[in-house]
């Protein structure tokens, strides 16, 4: 399987698991009843780095992908302002190729203090 189609079974897995018949437990997630697995995983994965385990950071990165994912679905069923996975994707990348202008617009930058200040001014 390619690296998307991995990506997209998470989508599937967790459709499953949010649909009837799936999982009671996930079903009833809210993002606030989730707030504290994404902290208690962002900081699991702060110390695999600072302990410099890579299999560790792996399985860590792989639970903080989880949270977005979870969240993410979960804003689908909003019944006035859903959003996917696919959304937050289009936002983030979107935002990315806005403040690298350096990179896909042709501003010519010979620092990085000079692409920090580009980022504060866009």
């Amino acid at each position: 399987m390619t690296q998307g189609s991995q990506l997209q079974r998470l989508v599937e897995v967790m459709n499953q698991l949010r649909s009837p018949g799936g999982c009671p437990w996930d079903a009833e997630q809210t993002h606030e009843s989730l707030l504290k697995y994404l902290l208690e995983e962002s900081y699991e994965f702060v110390d695999a780095v600072a302990g410099g385990d890579r299999v560790e950071m792996r399985e860590e990165l792989g639970d903080v992908l989880l949270q977005v994912y979870f969240h993410a679905r979960i804003a689908q069923e909003h019944p006035s302002d859903p959003f996917s996975i696919e959304d937050v994707a289009q936002g983030i990348a979107d935002k990315l190729i806005r403040r690298h202008p350096h990179v896909f617009a042709g501003v010519e930058v010979k620092t990085s203090e000079d692409v920090l200040q580009n980022w504060e001014d866009i």
